[in-house]
């Protein structure tokens, strides 16, 4: 059965870094896209990154450009969010996820939380 794992969040200072992990299992990695998704209190799911199967395209929605980073590694069936600058407002739980087919997949989700 898919499975997904993500992994390294916790609590930062504004302007500190962050990298999560997600690993998958039970499915074929390599030929999926990988997206990360977050959801702040009270607010919708929003799409934050998105990655190719290939890792020849990726695709970040404009609050996180130029701050975070999606990247795979498809031997080891994991995707990585490296998240750098952070932003009290980039607090929320983030959620690694694929589509396969007719299923829609997601991890337990990791919490980040930006504070001083």
């Amino acid at each position: 059965q898919v499975q997904l794992v993500e992994s390294g969040g916790g609590l930062v200072q504004p302007g500190g870094s962050l990298r999560l992990s997600c690993a998958a299992s039970g499915f074929t990695f390599s030929n999926y896209a990988m997206k990360w998704y977050r959801q702040a209190p009270g607010k919708e799911r929003e799409l934050v990154a998105r990655i190719s199967p290939a890792n020849n395209s990726t695709d970040y929605v404009d609050s996180v450009k130029g701050r975070f980073t999606i990247s795979r590694d498809n031997a080891k069936n994991t995707v990585y969010l490296q998240m750098n600058s952070l932003k009290p407002e980039d607090t929320a739980v983030y959620y690694c996820n694929v589509r396969i087919r007719n299923g829609n997949y997601w991890g337990q989700g990791t919490q980040v939380t930006v504070s001083s």
